[in-house]
């Protein structure tokens, strides 16, 4: 039995991973640009008075999704809204209806760093399509060293006033797919980015195995197995997937095997089993006190 999940997010806390107290930042201090991707150079800039055009344009919306938000807060029953064992609540569904607007597809030639390519689209089949070609071939600007990639990734969600929120999976132990792949190996990805530059770059990895053929395969994976890197770096200490503030969910293709590539996605959802009591499969190592970062 599935059912679909609604609006399940949480505001962000100024609360950050391993530390109890709350901050208060002065509007004379330094903020620093987010820099987990590439400037858009290509963006135009606009004078201040067209600015205030579009600023109020978008805030009629703004006040409109305010107004919702208060009305579901409102009527929301939280004992309705609380997962229930061996139902797969839907996260995502890619059908003929997906808006691709909610996702970002990536790939080393978009920077010009490689030749892999890739597209997200709806199958003959009505499904989501993750398709493209993979190449390790490496640009000659004596600068990169290794390339192959592709990836897509749903972007952050936000509250009214373009505010950042998380999605909240915290009733949850299993992360369920449906798939039909080509027999590549597949990474999924959670992003975990915190309130401190710190945590920006915090991510959960586990590998998504696929069979190949004409048959569509359901992985399940406890949310336990996931590791964490940051800056795309194994962390020696290891941490539980912090489900209460997940940003984004990925997929990426770089299994440095040239030539194309094919997965097919009907449903990425989410399952409660009361029986899985692990929280992190991996060992927490005892580091010296004066390691930097511990």
């Amino acid at each position: 039995m599935h059912r679909f999940l609604t609006s399940n997010i949480c505001a962000p806390s100024i609360w950050s991973r391993r530390i109890n107290f709350p901050v208060v930042v002065p509007s004379s201090s330094f903020h620093e640009i987010r820099k987990n991707g590439y400037e858009d150079k290509n963006r135009k800039k606009v004078s201040p008075r067209q600015a205030i055009r579009d600023g109020l344009k978008e805030l009629k919306n703004e006040i409109k999704n305010w107004t919702e938000e208060v009305k579901e807060g409102c009527t929301l029953d939280p004992i309705m809204g609380m997962p229930l064992p061996g139902e797969v609540d839907m996260q995502w569904c890619f059908n003929e209806s997906i808006d691709f607007d909610h996702w970002v597809v990536t790939s080393d030639s978009d920077h010009n760093e490689g030749y892999s390519t890739s597209t997200l689209s709806v199958s003959p089949t009505g499904k989501g399509l993750f398709s493209g070609n993979l190449s390790t071939q490496l640009v000659r600007d004596g600068k990169v060293k290794k390339a192959g990639y592709c990836n897509f990734k749903s972007i952050r969600p936000q509250k009214s006033f373009k505010r950042d929120s998380f999605h909240n999976w915290s009733g949850y132990t299993h992360l369920v797919m449906r798939v039909r792949g080509d027999g590549r190996s597949y990474m999924i990805t959670l992003g975990t980015a915190g309130y401190f530059d710190v945590n920006w770059n915090d991510q959960f990895h586990f590998a998504l195995y696929t069979r190949g053929g004409p048959h569509w395969q359901i992985s399940k994976i406890p949310f336990s197995k996931f590791y964490m890197t940051s800056r795309g770096r194994i962390q020696d200490m290891q941490e539980p997937v912090p489900l209460n503030r997940i940003t984004s969910f990925g997929i990426t293709a770089s299994d440095k095997n040239n030539g194309p590539f094919r997965l097919e996605i009907d449903y990425v959802g989410l399952e409660l089993d009361p029986s899985h009591k692990e929280t992190s499969a991996y060992e927490q190592y005892k580091v010296p006190y004066f390691y930097a970062g511990y």
